[in-house]
């Protein structure tokens, strides 16, 4: 599946080391004022060799909108597309993997489904392909930001470490670049955790019984490279707690007159699979870079074991690049929603 949504879709195309990556955003919604100079800096946020630690693949990422636009910057309701060229393509780095299947990549898994992979970069299984999606989710954040949304993501957690309170924004960039610098020193890649906020989403998104908001942020988070978790609210701690310890009481809003609040928000902003106005709030692990620089056992395409020798630009913590990332994955399946209710009942945006 290339395509992501439902009435806001995006269909993406490219290889990490083709000549270029772009895609299809359909459904957003007419006369929305775009800032191409915003989309730019949300990819300048995700893009490689911004920080210690990350891949020295050096891309500009710098974004050209094709279509779908007016001349002053207005959506017109027709299919937005975009491209992204790839500057800095090495395929020649990967002809040592051609015939062999790198550990915990998807080279062995992609070779039993299709009979045919692209070694180089792993093709469509790169992280390249979220540059894409950052993009998509730049070009939605302006449905979502005249609703009132905010979607905000941060590294909640790196190997050893993990904030207390995943939600309450507390991060240590210090001890983040100690474990990362640490573990590069070695040759070794660490696995982290990004926590998301995303609020000012009104009472009413998402879909019973399958169409849950909380299903599709987990459709959206789990298709993220390396992702091997999500959780949102309590998420596995309610497996530990007593239903009196975690009950969210139904309150008047001190805030907003005339609505409803409640005192907690161990729901994390959905119950019953539908926003209740609190804050929406999630968590995504993800894994350490499948990509070493130790010399790794593994088998040939002829199932011979072999060894493979380090070599390449990876980053040695993935999670530090995903955190825009699991931004726009949040967003576009928050703008959808949005669309979906404005099509079910009022305008929220006009």
């Amino acid at each position: 599946m290339n395509t992501f949504g439902h009435h806001l879709r995006l269909t993406t195309f490219g290889e990490s080391h083709g000549p270029a990556i772009g895609g299809i955003l359909d459904g957003m919604p007419s006369r929305i004022r775009i800032s191409v100079e915003a989309v730019q800096e949300r990819l300048d946020r995700r893009r490689p060799g911004n920080a210690k630690g990350t891949s020295a693949r050096r891309e500009t990422d710098k974004i050209r909108i094709l279509s779908g636009l007016s001349f002053d910057g207005l959506t017109l309701g027709s299919p937005i597309g975009f491209i992204i060229e790839n500057n800095d393509a090495r395929p020649g780095d990967y002809e040592r993997y051609a015939d062999k299947f790198r550990p915990n990549h998807a080279d062995f898994t992609y070779q039993a489904k299709y009979g045919i992979r692209e070694a180089a970069g792993g093709g469509r299984a790169s992280a390249r392909e979220t540059a894409n999606w950052v993009a998509a989710g730049a070009l939605a954040g302006h449905l979502t930001d005249l609703c009132g949304v905010c979607v905000k993501a941060w590294i909640s957690g790196v190997g050893p470490w993990k904030a207390e309170d995943l939600y309450s924004g507390e991060s240590d960039p210090e001890r983040i670049q100690a474990v990362i610098a640490e573990a590069g020193e070695r040759g070794d890649s660490v696995g982290g955790l990004v926590s998301c906020r995303i609020s000012g989403v009104p009472a009413g998104l998402g879909d019973p019984v399958f169409g849950k908001l909380h299903s599709r942020l987990a459709a959206a988070m789990m298709s993220i490279n390396a992702a091997k978790s999500f959780e949102y609210g309590l998420g596995r701690k309610a497996s530990e707690a007593y239903g009196s310890e975690m009950a969210d009481i139904f309150v008047p809003d001190a805030c907003r007159p005339g609505r409803i609040g409640t005192l907690t928000n161990f729901s994390g902003g959905i119950q019953g699979g539908i926003s209740n106005g609190n804050d929406i709030c999630l968590a995504v692990a993800f894994k350490p870079t499948p990509t070493i620089m130790m010399p790794q056992a593994t088998v040939d395409i002829h199932g011979q074991e072999c060894m493979l020798q380090p070599a390449g630009r990876h980053d040695v913590c993935v999670a530090m690049r995903a955190v825009p990332v699991v931004e726009a994955m949040a967003t576009l399946v928050i703008a959808d929603a949005l669309i979906a209710s404005q099509a079910q009942s009022h305008t929220l945006w006009r």
